[in-house]
């Protein structure tokens, strides 16, 4: 799912690669892709301290056009009241978004990030739209990996110490991601050992597949997120000597910023949080100051959205 709070619908762009299946992939043990990431370099989005975020802009509700002032962000009030710069980091979704919108964006000196999700699968786009013979949906449920459904939610939990959930989920960073150029991928529904997925997850092993999948990233040339885990501290201890950076949705509000940032803070890397108008209020830029002089103090990038991430967004800094 794309946020805690929207429903998913319509079909993406055509992908701009070609082969598929998770007989694709290759030796996926940690020795290899070790060894494969110490040959690669990959963004590694500091922290700069408190006031110096970069400035970022998250839009899953349909393809991103660059044209556009809002999907692009600008022009947005920040907490000050004043315009703030407009945002140089872009957060969107993988299969939606071509790898011509990727070349736009950095174009523009900015980089983007590649949503995906890895915890669970929806039976939302043709293979003609993820630009492969036969969908990851299809692959993941042919392979007996689907789980639990998600309450509230069209999709199912998947299997992560499955080797073949492995493979297909790294073929899809691998087409969807590294192939169109992104910078990094956001791993959604990555702490899915919270839930009743059918597979009774334990937190040591949902942290070893996403680290696996971290690596597996790094040696494909992309910085790797964590998203989310606010309520264990220990899950986010376990992610950050791979992880990147963090994207935590309304730790504010849920009074979990210092549990799940922490570590990340203190290796100084970067940490977005977004609050959703919807928790909030409706009056926008004045809901800024209930969260922002938190957030900038403790070093994180804070925005507020609406929970349809359809380019609206007013940032705190």
């Amino acid at each position: 799912m794309k946020t805690a709070a929207i429903v998913l619908g319509g079909l993406g762009l055509l992908a701009a690669t070609s082969t598929a299946g998770p007989a694709m992939a290759a030796d996926h043990s940690p020795a290899t892709h070790a060894s494969h990431a110490a040959a690669a370099t990959w963004w590694q989005p500091a922290n700069s301290g408190p006031g110096n975020g970069p400035g970022w802009q998250w839009e899953l509700d349909h393809p991103l056009r660059v044209g556009n002032a809002a999907d692009m962000g600008a022009g947005a009030t920040n907490a000050a009241g004043a315009v703030a710069a407009n945002p140089t980091v872009f957060d969107i979704d993988g299969i939606e978004n071509p790898a011509s919108t990727v070349t736009a964006l950095h174009n523009l000196g900015d980089k983007a990030i590649c949503y995906v999700e890895i915890g669970s699968a929806g039976n939302y786009y043709s293979a003609a739209d993820e630009g492969i013979p036969v969908t990851y949906y299809a692959q993941l449920k042919a392979a007996g990996d689907l789980g639990a459904k998600m309450a509230g939610y069209p999709e199912y939990y998947l299997n992560v110490n499955s080797p073949s959930t492995v493979s297909i989920v790294e073929s899809m960073i691998r087409q969807q991601c590294a192939a169109k150029g992104f910078d990094a991928v956001e791993p959604d529904i990555g702490d899915s050992y919270t839930d009743n997925n059918g597979f009774g997850t334990t937190e040591a092993q949902n942290a070893a597949y996403d680290n696996t999948l971290g690596t597996y990233a790094h040696s494909l040339g992309l910085a790797w997120g964590q998203k989310n885990g606010d309520q264990d501290p220990s899950f986010a201890k376990m992610q950050e000597p791979v992880a990147d950076f963090l994207l935590t949705e309304e730790c504010n509000y849920y009074h979990t910023c210092a549990t799940v940032t922490a570590p990340y803070v203190a290796a100084h890397k970067l940490v977005l949080n977004a609050e959703y108008t919807d928790d909030w209020g409706s009056s926008r830029v004045q809901d800024l100051h209930k969260f922002c002089s938190a957030d900038i103090s403790g070093g994180i990038d804070g925005v507020l959205f609406t929970s349809a991430l359809s380019g609206q967004h007013h940032p705190c800094q």
